[in-house]
C-alpha cells in the first residue's frame, strides 16, 4: 500500500487520494522551498518559449509501513559528515519512451510513488531529517517523515532537446529539484518525475551526500526500480552501520600527509571562495581523438594511461590556461575513488553511506602549463598508489582531530569524476533503462568547477566516444572551449610535440 503524510490535505480539506497523480499540494504540508504553488501550477520557462515545465504536485511518500517502533538518531560516518559532502548531489536520468507520441502505462508517477513507498521500508533513513550536532550531522528518524516526490510536465519532447546529450541549462534545471541548504537538510532526498508530450520521461533526484555517495544512491534507485518491476522484496539488503565500520581510530592517528591537501581555515566553509559566474558545457570526445592522444603520449614517455588519466591531464591544463591562475599558485586535481573493497575488512554488501575517499594532485600553475602533459598525466596515474586501508583511516581519524576547525580543499580545485561505468543503465522502472545519465552537482568534492566523463545518449546515433560536461567561471569558458578543438584537430599531435621542443 502506498502511503502519503497523514496531515497531508487538499485544498477542500479532504485526504488525498491515493492515486499519487490526482494529489495537489496544499500549504498545510510542511514547508518545501522547492516547489509551493499558491495558486494555480507555476508555469517555469526556459530561454526558449517553446519549453515549458509545469509543476502540479509535491507528495510527501511514506514507507508503505512503519519501518520503526520509536524516534530516534542514526549516526553518521566520519566520511558522511567530511564538511566537502555537504551539499545536496543533483542529477537527471531520462527514459524514452517505446511507443512514440503515447504516454507509458500505467502512469510513471504511480509506478514510481508506491515502489519508492515499499523501498522506503528498508531505506528509511532517506526520508529523515539531518541536523547539526558538535560540528558534525546526524541523521534523525521519526514517524510520519516521507521524500517528497514532485509531479511536473513538460510540453516539448525529449528529441526536441537532443535527448538531454547538450541540454540548454535553463530548461534542463527544471527537471531537478533545488533546494536550497536547509531544504537539503530537512529533505535529504527529494524526487521529479516531469513526464513529456513523447511519453518519455526523466526522474530528478536531489539527494544529500552526507547520507550517501553515488554508488549508494544507485543502489537505492535499483531497489525501487525492481519493485517497480514487480518483485516482492529488494534483492540487496541495506547495510546502515556507519560508525563502527568507518568510525575512527582509538586513539586517532594521522599516518599519510593529509594536510598536505586539506587546509584549516577557521570560520571559512567549503565553496565560499569568490569565483564568479560559473558555467557548463559538454564536449563530444570521439574514440579516434582519444587513441590518437594515448597514442601521441605513449611515443613521448613510454607509459600507457587510461582514458581518465590522459584526458583529465589535458582536461586540467585547458582549464589552468584558460583560468589565467597565477604561475606560483597551487592548483588541484581531485577525484573520488571507491575503497569499499580496499578497507580491511572489506565494507559489507549491502552498504550504501559514502565509500569513496577523495585523492588528491597538487601542483603549481606554472608546472602544469609548461611540462608536458604525460608528466601530469603520469602524477594523475600514481595517486592512485596512495588507495589504502591506512590512507582511509588516517583520513578519517583527520576528520575527528580537526573536526570543527574548518576542513576544505581550499582554492582553484577542479574536481574530476567518470560515470561512464557505474551502472546507471540498471535503473529500469518497467520501460528500460534511461538513456541519459546527467549531473547538475554546482559542488563537488571542495571545487566549484567540476568534471564528469559521461556515456552518449543511447537515445541518439552518438554511439561512438563520450562527452564531458565541463564547469568553469564564465569568463575562462571561451578559451577554453578553443583549448577542446585543438584536441579534436587531426594535426593535434604534432602541434603539441612541437610546443614542447
Amino acid at each position: 500500500m502506498l502511503h502519503v503524510a497523514p496531515n497531508y490535505h487538499t485544498p477542500n480539506g479532504n485526504v488525498p487520494s491515493t492515486n499519487p497523480a490526482k494529489r495537489e499540494s496544499t500549504k498545510s504540508r510542511p514547508k518545501c522551498t522547492i516547489c509551493i504553488p499558491t495558486g494555480p501550477p507555476p508555469h517555469r520557462r526556459s530561454n526558449s518559449t517553446a519549453m515549458r515545465v509545469t509543476v502540479s504536485a509535491t507528495t510527501p511518500i511514506l514507507p508503505s509501513h512503519p519501518a520503526f517502533a520509536h524516534g530516534h538518531v542514526l549516526p553518521l560516518s566520519h566520511l558522511d559528515t567530511d564538511p566537502n559532502l555537504r551539499v545536496s548531489f543533483r542529477y537527471l536520468r531520462a527514459y524514452v519512451s517505446t511507443n512514440a507520441h503515447q504516454s507509458p502505462t500505467p502512469d510513471p508517477v504511480d509506478v514510481i510513488a508506491t515502489a519508492l513507498s515499499s523501498a522506503l521500508l528498508h531505506y528509511y533513513p532517506l526520508a529523515g531529517t539531518l541536523r547539526r550536532q558538535n560540528h558534525r550531522l546526524e541523521l534523525f528518524c521519526t514517524h510520519g517523515q516521507g521524500v517528497p516526490l514532485i509531479r511536473a510536465t513538460a510540453d516539448c519532447e525529449l528529441a526536441s532537446v537532443d535527448y538531454l546529450d547538450n541540454p540548454d541549462e535553463t530548461f534542463v534545471e527544471q527537471l531537478v529539484p533545488d533546494p536550497d541548504e536547509n531544504e537539503g537538510l530537512n529533505h535529504p532526498c527529494i524526487l521529479q518525475v516531469t513526464l513529456f508530450e513523447c511519453g518519455g520521461f526523466t526522474l530528478g533526484a536531489s539527494i544529500h551526500h552526507s547520507v550517501c555517495d553515488g554508488l549508494g544512491a544507485t543502489q537505492f534507485f535499483n531497489a525501487v526500480a525492481e519493485l517497480a518491476r514487480g518483485a516482492r522484496t529488494v534483492s540487496i539488503e541495506p547495510v546502515w552501520d556507519r560508525a563502527s565500520l568507518l568510525g575512527p581510530r582509538n586513539p586517532p592517528r594521522i599516518e599519510v600527509p593529509i594536510a598536505d591537501f586539506l587546509s584549516l581555515e577557521h570560520g571559512n566553509l567549503p565553496y565560499s571562495q569568490e569565483v564568479g559566474a560559473v558555467v557548463r558545457e559538454c564536449f563530444p570526445v570521439t574514440d579516434d581523438q582519444l587513441e590518437r592522444f594515448k597514442s601521441m603520449l605513449f611515443k613521448q614517455s613510454g607509459s600507457r594511461f587510461t582514458a581518465f588519466e590522459a584526458l583529465g591531464a589535458y582536461i586540467w591544463r585547458a582549464k589552468v590556461k584558460a583560468s589565467e591562475i597565477a604561475g606560483n599558485e597551487k592548483v588541484k586535481f581531485v577525484y573520488s575513488t571507491n575503497i569499499r573493497k580496499q578497507l580491511k575488512p572489506p565494507l559489507p554488501v549491502g552498504y550504501y553511506g559514502n565509500g569513496c575517499v577523495p585523492i588528491y594532485v597538487t601542483l603549481t600553475a606554472e608546472e602544469i602549463r609548461e611540462q608536458p602533459i604525460w608528466e601530469t598525466a603520469k602524477k594523475i596515474q600514481k595517486s592512485k598508489i596512495n588507495i589504502s586501508d591506512e590512507y582511509v583511516r588516517s583520513f578519517i581519524d583527520f576528520q575527528e582531530i580537526h573536526c570543527g576547525e574548518g576542513i576544505t580543499s581550499g582554492k582553484d580545485v577542479s574536481a574530476f569524476t567518470d560515470w561512464r561505468h557505474l551502472g546507471h543503465s540498471t535503473v529500469d522502472f518497467g520501460w528500460g533503462g534511461p538513456a541519459t545519465v546527467l549531473p547538475l552537482s554546482r559542488f563537488l568534492l571542495g571545487s566549484v568547477e567540476r568534471c564528469f566523463f559521461l556515456p552518449h545518449s543511447s537515445a541518439t546515433s552518438s554511439t561512438a566516444g563520450f562527452k564531458v560536461s565541463v564547469a568553469l567561471r564564465k569568463p575562462a569558458m571561451p578559451c577554453f572551449r578553443e583549448e577542446m578543438k585543438k584536441f579534436g584537430d587531426d594535426d593535434f599531435g604534432i602541434i603539441e610535440l612541437n610546443s614542447l621542443l
